[in-house]
C-alpha cells in the first residue's frame, strides 16, 4: 500500500507584491475571477502596458512533472497566448504590448504541485476552493528577460506591482477570511477562497468546511476535535484580532492501494485533502497525526502569525513552541495520546543537531528540523523552571509583542528570565543557541536537571522523559 503523506507550510508568507507597496508608481493591476455555473473566467486588468506579465506560481505537477496551466487555462482575449519560458507561465502579446484587459476561462485544478499549494481544492458537493496566488503576477519587458529568471524566483527578487482580487459566484456568496460575502475582495493572495454552498461547522472559534463524502471517523474526529482544539487555544492564549481561523478538508476518493493526507497552512486558513483506500477505516495513528498535524498549524495562527521571529535564525521561536502546543493541546484532546512520544523525539532530535553546531546557524545547514526539536526543549525547560504551563508563557509572549507582531531573541530571553529566574539557564540556551557544545546529551541532562523536568536516562546516555 502506498503511503503519502505531503505538508506544505509557509508560515509568514507575504504576496509576492505586498512587499513593494510602498514604491512609487507602481503599477496597479485587478484581478476579477467570476463563476457563472460550471464556467469559470478571470480577467487581469492593468493599469498600463506591459510586455509580458509573468505568472510565478507556476510549478509543475507533483505526479507527472508537467505544467498544470497550459491544459486548464484558455485565453479569451485576441491576440494574447500563454507561453511557458524557463520555470514559469506568461501572458504575452503577439504583437507589441498586451491589452489593458486579458480575459482567461480556466477549469480549477486540484493536483498537488511540486512546493506549491494546489491551484483548487474540490469538494465532492461541487464546492470549489480556488488558491488566490495562482493569479499572482509581475511585468517584465521582454520574454527573452524571463527566461533568465532563477527557478527559485523569491519575494525579494519579483519586480513591484500591486495587485487586488476580486471574486464572484453568480450563484450566491463566496467565502473569504472566514466570512461569506456577495463579492470578496483582497490583497492577500495567500489563502483560498470558497465558492459554493458548503455547509460550514461554526463555532466562536472556528470555521470549518468538511467534505461531505469524507470517511466517517475523519469527519467525525474533525467535528469533534478541532473546535475543542481552537476553543482551548483560544481560552489559553487569547482571541485573534485579524480573523477568524478556517480549517478545509476534502476528500480525493478510495482510490486503491493508497494512503495519502495531504496538508497546508496559509494566514488563517488550514487546508488539507485525505484519499485512498487505506484511510476508510480508523487508526489509533492516523488519527492523532492528523489531528496533531492541525494542532501545531493551528497553534502558529497565533504564535508565528500575530506574532512572528525577527529573523530566519529565530524559527525555533514558534516552530519549537507550536511542536510544544500542539503536543498538549493534542493530549488534552485524546486521551490515548502519549505526548512523551512526540517529545522524546524531539529531544533526541535535538542532541544530534546540536554537536558542536549551533542553533541559530541551522538554516545554512539544511538542519531545519533543530528549530522545530530544541525549541520544543526550550519550551519544556520554560514550562517546568517556571512551574507553569507553556500556555502561559506562550500567552505572556503573545501579549507582550502584539503592538510590532515580532518576538525578537532578545524578547524571548527576556520572557524566559522572568519566568524562571534562573539566570544560568539563560546563559545554557543561549549556548545551544549561539555554537553547540561537545555532549549534547549530557548538556541537556544538566538544562532538565536544573529546571526540574522530569526525565531519565535510556542505554545510550539521551535523556527521556518520564
Amino acid at each position: 500500500m502506498r503511503c503519502r503523506i505531503a505538508c506544505l507550510a509557509i508560515l509568514s508568507a507575504t504576496a509576492a507584491h505586498a512587499a513593494v507597496e510602498a514604491a512609487p508608481d507602481v503599477p496597479q493591476v485587478r484581478v476579477e475571477v467570476t463563476r457563472r455555473g460550471d464556467d469559470w473566467q478571470a480577467a487581469f486588468i492593468f493599469d498600463r502596458a506591459f510586455t509580458t506579465w509573468v505568472l510565478p506560481r507556476s510549478a509543475l505537477t507533483a505526479e507527472g512533472g508537467q505544467p498544470w496551466r497550459a491544459p486548464s487555462w484558455n485565453i479569451e482575449t485576441r491576440g494574447v497566448r500563454l507561453q511557458r519560458r524557463g520555470s514559469y507561465d506568461v501572458l504575452v502579446a503577439d504583437r507589441g504590448k498586451l491589452p489593458s484587459r486579458v480575459e482567461v476561462s480556466f477549469t480549477p485544478v486540484p493536483e498537488r504541485l511540486q512546493a506549491d499549494y494546489s491551484p483548487a481544492l474540490i469538494f465532492t458537493d461541487g464546492s470549489v476552493a480556488l488558491f488566490v496566488a495562482q493569479f499572482d503576477g509581475f511585468p517584465m519587458d521582454s520574454l527573452a528577460a524571463v527566461g533568465k529568471l532563477p527557478s527559485d524566483l523569491n519575494n525579494q527578487m519579483v519586480p513591484a506591482a500591486r495587485l487586488q482580487y476580486v471574486f464572484r459566484d453568480t450563484a450566491g456568496p463566496v467565502l473569504l477570511d472566514g466570512r461569506r460575502v456577495a463579492v470578496a475582495e483582497t490583497a492577500d493572495s495567500n489563502t483560498y477562497v470558497l465558492f459554493g454552498g458548503a455547509r460550514p461547522l461554526e463555532t466562536p472559534d472556528m470555521i470549518g468546511i468538511l467534505d461531505p463524502q469524507l470517511p466517517s471517523w475523519i469527519k467525525e474526529s474533525l467535528t469533534r476535535s478541532v473546535p475543542a482544539l481552537l476553543g482551548r487555544y483560544t481560552q489559553e492564549l487569547g482571541r485573534l484580532r485579524d480573523f477568524k481561523p478556517a480549517i478545509m478538508v476534502s476528500w480525493g476518493g478510495p482510490t486503491p492501494g493508497l494512503v495519502s493526507r495531504g496538508g497546508s497552512v496559509l494566514r488563517g486558513l488550514i487546508a488539507m485533502q485525505y484519499e485512498g483506500s487505506g484511510v476508510l477505516e480508523e487508526t489509533t495513528v492516523q488519527r492523532q497525526q492528523g489531528l496533531w498535524f492541525i494542532a501545531h498549524e493551528a497553534a502558529h495562527f497565533w504564535l508565528g502569525q500575530t506574532v512572528a521571529y525577527e529573523y530566519a535564525r529565530d524559527a525555533w521561536i514558534t516552530e519549537g513552541g507550536a511542536d510544544l502546543l500542539a503536543v498538549r493541546a493534542v493530549a488534552e484532546i485524546d486521551p490515548e495520546y502519549d505526548p512523551k512520544t512526540e517529545l522524546n523525539r524531539g529531544i533526541a532530535d535535538c542532541i544530534k543537531l546540536t554537536r558542536r553546531h549551533g542553533v541559530a546557524s541551522a538554516r545554512d545547514r539544511g538542519e531545519h528540523r533543530a528549530y522545530y526539536a530544541c525549541g520544543a526543549v526550550f519550551g519544556l525547560v520554560a514550562e517546568a523552571a517556571s512551574g507553569r504551563s507553556f500556555y502561559n508563557f506562550a500567552r505572556q509572549l503573545i501579549d507582550a509583542n502584539r503592538a510590532d507582531g515580532v518576538i525578537t531573541r532578545a524578547d524571548w530571553l527576556t520572557a524566559f528570565d522572568s519566568a524562571t529566574r534562573k539566570p544560568m539557564l539563560r546563559r545554557d540556551i543561549e549556548r545551544l543557541l549561539d555554537k553547540g557544545v561537545s555532549d549534547p546529551a549530557e548538556f541537556i541532562a544538566d538544562l532538565f536537571s536544573q529546571a526540574g523536568v522530569a526525565f531519565e536516562l535510556d542505554p545510550s546516555g539521551i535523556p527521556r522523559l518520564r
